[in-house]
């Protein structure tokens, strides 16, 4: 059972009729320093080293070989995290200048994002990695209609550009492994652009992963982006997974947002208020679930849980905030 608003089935316009599910696993970290439910960080100028972990999540089939995200977020490295957005928050301060009035409605200016799409491929078949530009081009459309609200969810300022379609066809790069050292060759020998750039990797994966992003950072990291499951666009074959809302999540995590149950039922959790805490991940559509009686009904419609892709729809205003807060601190120009 979904809880998709109407107007979301024009998003499975060409795509075969079937019950789309989305399992995914991990966490990953943002925060807006005014509204963050964390700890805030000291007042005085603070010399912080950026964490050392790069991955952010990693989503992975029910049944799946990696049984245990290997990069779920600890506390003390969500303390970390958010100490090193403060610091970067204070850092870019430092180099702006004109009226706070100009320095907001510059900050809160639409961002158009270029994105650069790299297929990794064993061969030139569809069952070797070659997926068609129309899949590419739909998922696109579908971050488009995932970040500007029309999915029925909050509006944020982002909007996604393809730039490039880059074709890889490299055996020993196929599938893509998480971890390992061909991810990293890969990645600095194909990472396009700059800190803006959301360079989107394609493939099969291992460990029937879904996909896997990295954080934002102050200095740019040749693993910088997002990794997706070609077969999970609009479109593709893996069942259950192809509504394209695994690029969805990512990109969500790349631009800094932590799970909706990260930290659990604590009063920091995913430190955005206006999702409601959440004990356990959902999975399926568990209308009227309630890990955190307290706090409400879980947010089993927001991109960020593991909810299938017919029942999540939604970003929230909070979420919306904290990623441009830290777009502002790491990745604007």
């Amino acid at each position: 059972m979904g809880l998709r608003p109407a107007l979301l089935t024009r998003r499975t316009t060409g795509v075969a009729s079937t019950t789309f599910a989305l399992l995914l696993t991990a966490a990953t970290v943002g925060v807006v320093p005014a509204a963050s439910a964390f700890s805030a960080a000291p007042a005085a100028d603070v010399v912080c080293e950026e964490p050392a972990d790069t991955h952010s999540a990693a989503r992975l089939k029910p049944g799946g070989v990696a049984q245990h995200e290997p990069n779920e977020l600890n506390a003390v490295q969500v303390r970390e995290r958010e100490a090193d957005l403060a610091a970067a928050l204070r850092e870019r301060a430092r180099f702006r200048v004109g009226p706070q009035s100009a320095r907001r409605a510059a900050e809160a200016a639409a961002v158009n994002i270029p994105v650069v799409v790299h297929v990794i491929q064993r061969d030139s078949t569809r069952a070797g990695g070659n997926i068609p530009d129309s899949m590419i081009n739909s998922q696109i459309r579908v971050l488009n209609e995932s970040f500007s609200g029309a999915t029925g969810g909050a509006a944020t300022p982002f909007s996604f550009t393809l730039q490039k379609i880059n074709r890889v066809t490299r055996p020993a790069w196929y599938p893509i492994v998480q971890g390992s050292s061909a991810e990293r060759q890969m990645k600095n020998q194909l990472r396009t652009g700059g800190k803006n750039t959301l360079n989107m990797y394609l493939g099969e994966l291992s460990n029937d992963l879904l996909g896997w992003a990295t954080f934002p950072k102050r200095s740019l990291d040749p693993m910088d982006g997002v990794v997706v499951l070609s077969e999970s666009l609009p479109g593709g074959s893996a069942t259950n997974y192809n509504l394209g809302d695994t690029g969805t999540h990512e990109v969500g995590h790349w631009m800094n947002l932590y799970h909706t149950f990260q930290g659990g039922c604590s009063t920091t959790n995913d430190g955005v208020a206006d999702t409601p805490a959440e004990r356990d991940p959902a999975q399926g559509c568990p209308e009227g679930q309630d890990t955190c009686p307290a706090q409400g009904l879980d947010p089993i419609t927001n991109f960020m849980d593991y909810s299938y892709d017919s029942c999540m729809y939604q970003f929230t205003s909070g979420q919306a905030s904290r990623m441009l807060t830290a777009w502002n601190a790491y990745r604007a120009a």
